[in-house]
């Protein structure tokens, strides 16, 4: 599974693809509650539905976005440390401090350096 090329992308790709959408809902919401602003102060009696509405939802898809962040970074430690290219220096520290600290750019900035890279040198060597 470290050595599938769908996973390793997947892995790189969706955290990040997942977060630009989750700002995009997020953006919605404001503007749809922004603008419906009339409307809700008209209607006092009954709970904020429109707030409350898709909260349950987000939580949902927030809790998906940080067991697959965490899945990718786990994911990607194990890949890096099974990696014979990182032993020869201090490279391993510093991608797995990268994939710590800047989670899903890391893992991204990893997956095109030593993974894409590495796989066109190969080829271009046969």
């Amino acid at each position: 599974m470290i050595h599938n090329k769908f996973w390793q992308a997947f892995f790189a790709l969706a955290p990040i693809i997942i977060f630009f959408i989750i700002m995009l809902g997020y953006f919605a919401f404001i503007f749809s509650l922004l603008s419906n602003i009339p409307e809700l102060e008209r209607s006092h009696d009954g709970p904020p539905e429109v707030i409350l509405s898709w909260l349950g939802i987000f939580l949902f898809v927030l809790f998906l976005v940080i067991l697959l962040s965490l899945a990718s970074l786990i994911f990607y430690i194990v890949h890096a440390v099974q990696n014979p290219n990182l032993r020869k220096n201090n490279l391993l520290l510093l991608w797995i401090l990268l994939f710590v600290f800047v989670s899903g750019l890391g893992q991204l900035i990893y997956w095109l350096v030593e993974i894409v890279a590495k796989r066109n040198e190969a080829a271009l060597e046969q």
